[in-house]
């Protein structure tokens, strides 16, 4: 048998090798150019085309550097500023505390049912922003349930900086658990040998390692007050700030230099945090070295019943807000009919978009997710995988790390200013759906092309080296054993990504159609239309369809991370 077995002509294993590189440089090289040229148009072109609209002296446009020193000088301008900053520092001082507070119980005591109240805490996240503020209305509201708890109405700077606490406590809360997750056990087992009580372990170990995270939470809260418009258009009243004047100077004045001047306002404080987060983090160094053992906390009464009771009342907190906007979507004709009804469930009020709105925003969710997901991994395999092109992966790199600096609010604007040129081969998609994905993917593609980096970094380099010298295509490598492994995370960025677009209002605020209209602007519609009852209901839509899409996503995740955890250990898995 031996004799029979022949090996194939040197020439045919050229034309072989020679196919595959050719493959392959087409994947990696083309691969690159084509998310540059798509990070090219989704994230710089709209940027510099609000820095053109805000300056340019020409007819129409933003009245140049007249018209913004017009703008910064003004009164109403300086007004709007402080009440800005006033709110956005008020609710990080509020939020990152009771953050870091809920952290803290979560990973460092031995409270009960730790799972149930994360989950709760996340609620936050899967309804669009304008949700807190409506719940707000009918429990502090003229004719809310808990008027009378409160001497004034809940119009104004309170308002706003209630709903901003809910809206954003779940942002600063994720990066704290995070930050204190990360403890190496020894650093405690030493402070306690030496006499350390449990107050100087804090100060010495746990605050040192977990300031960053801190500040990194602080600006996080502050730029997304900020640059939020949602809860100041429900609950603002008279109280005005920058990223609502943005929004009705572009909306309901047509003002678009205006506009892009206040853009590039509220652009500054994210680039400020964005630049002192990324050189405290160089400063900072890692956290925990590789032979650092996992830090497990004891028992302890006291203390664990303190901060069990902590949690509780953020929880009840929570679930009151939550609950009343569900429920107030089922009260027939508040306050005066308080019986359960699904009328406003039939969007008779066609100001809101009613289903056409909830499906759009289904169609768009699951677009990006999708769509999304898979340009997303697929970029952070290429410039974490493959060798070679470094100009090309540092520009890529920057590229993809633009977004988290970026306010939804300013994005849309540029997409606006961009895409509506008439001169614009691409003004076609301008109203359409494609744009709406583009524009979320976007807007949502720093966190996501980070949590894909994390995975594929925990993968040995051998295997692409052992694709490479068997002369099998990298892609074929890429799509045969990178993906399945990496499936856990992909399922988390899809999970991610669909809860985004469902619940995302500031970016696609000024880019839907009458024909493209989404399920949050919808929200915000109604609320304008003071179809109030609507507006909970279709934002209970949301919650619910986020949470039960995130819910199975996470189920599915768990799964295929236990099949996976014991297939490397060489155990069936359960």
């Amino acid at each position: 048998m031996a004799a029979q077995m022949t090996l194939p002509l040197p020439g045919k294993v050229t034309r072989k090798a020679s196919k595959a590189e050719l493959g392959d440089r087409i994947f990696v090289v083309g691969g690159k150019l084509l998310l540059l040229l798509l990070l090219g148009v989704a994230v710089l072109m709209p940027l510099l085309a609000i820095f053109w609209r805000g300056f340019s002296a020409e007819d129409g446009q933003g009245g140049g550097w007249v018209a913004a020193r017009e703008l910064v000088t003004s009164d109403n301008f300086h007004w709007l500023v402080g009440n800005s900053l006033k709110v956005a520092l008020s609710v990080a001082a509020i939020v990152v505390p009771l953050a870091y507070l809920f952290a803290y119980a979560l990973q460092r005591t031995m409270i009960p049912g730790k799972r149930i109240w994360r989950g709760m805490s996340l609620l936050p996240l899967m309804a669009p922003s304008m949700l807190p503020g409506i719940a707000l209305v009918y429990l502090f509201g003229n004719q809310g349930m808990l008027r009378g708890l409160i001497s004034d109405n809940i119009y104004g700077f309170w308002g706003i900086v209630l709903g901003e606490v809910i809206y954003t406590f779940p942002h600063a809360l994720m990066i704290l658990l995070s930050a204190l997750s990360l403890a190496d056990a020894r650093l405690f087992d030493a402070a306690s040998s030496m006499g350390a009580g449990p107050f100087k372990a804090f100060r010495s170990i746990t605050w040192p390692g977990t300031k960053q995270a801190v500040f990194a939470a602080f600006c996080l809260v502050f730029t997304l007050t900020i640059t939020d418009f949602g809860v100041p258009v429900v609950v603002g009243g008279d109280y005005q700030v920058l990223a609502l004047e943005a929004y009705k100077a572009v909306v309901g004045q047509q003002q678009f230099g205006r506009g892009a001047l206040i853009g590039m306002v509220l652009l500054l404080p994210a680039l400020f945090s964005f630049g002192v987060d990324a050189w405290l983090r160089r400063q900072h160094g890692d956290s925990m070295s590789g032979r650092a053992q996992v830090f497990k906390p004891v028992p302890s009464k006291v203390r664990d019943r303190c901060y069990l009771t902590i949690v509780l009342l953020i929880c009840a907190i929570l679930l009151l807000v939550f609950g009343m906007a569900v429920y107030s979507s089922l009260v027939k004709f508040w306050p005066y009919n308080l019986s359960l009804s699904l009328n406003h469930y039939q969007f008779n009020d066609t100001a809101g978009g009613g289903w056409l709105a909830y499906r759009n925003s289904v169609t768009m969710a699951v677009c990006t997710a999708l769509i999304g997901s898979a340009v997303i991994f697929t970029g952070a395999y290429l410039m974490e995988k493959t060798k070679g092109q470094k100009g090309l992966n540092l520009a890529l790199r920057m590229l993809s790390f633009v977004p988290m600096a970026v306010p939804g609010l300013v994005l849309g604007l540029g997409y606006v200013f961009f895409f509506n040129l008439p001169g614009n081969p691409l003004h076609v998609l301008y109203g359409t759906m494609t744009l709406l994905v583009v524009c979320t993917i976007a807007h949502y593609l720093t966190t996501a092309q980070m949590t894909a980096t994390t995975a594929l970094r925990q993968l040995d380099g051998e295997f692409e080296a052992a694709a490479l010298s068997l002369k099998a295509p990298l892609y074929r490598h890429y799509w045969r054993v990178t993906v399945p492994i990496c499936l856990p995370a992909l399922l988390d960025i899809i999970r991610y990504l669909f809860v985004s677009a469902m619940t995302t209002v500031s970016a696609a605020i000024f880019l839907y159609s009458p024909d493209t209209i989404l399920a949050a602007v919808a929200v915000l519609n109604m609320d304008d239309a003071g179809n109030v009852g609507g507006a909970a209901a279709m934002s209970t839509l949301i919650l619910f369809t986020s949470a039960g899409v995130s819910l199975l996503l996470a189920w599915a995740s768990r799964g295929l991370l236990r099949r996976s955890q014991a297939w490397r250990q060489g155990a069936p898995a359960q």
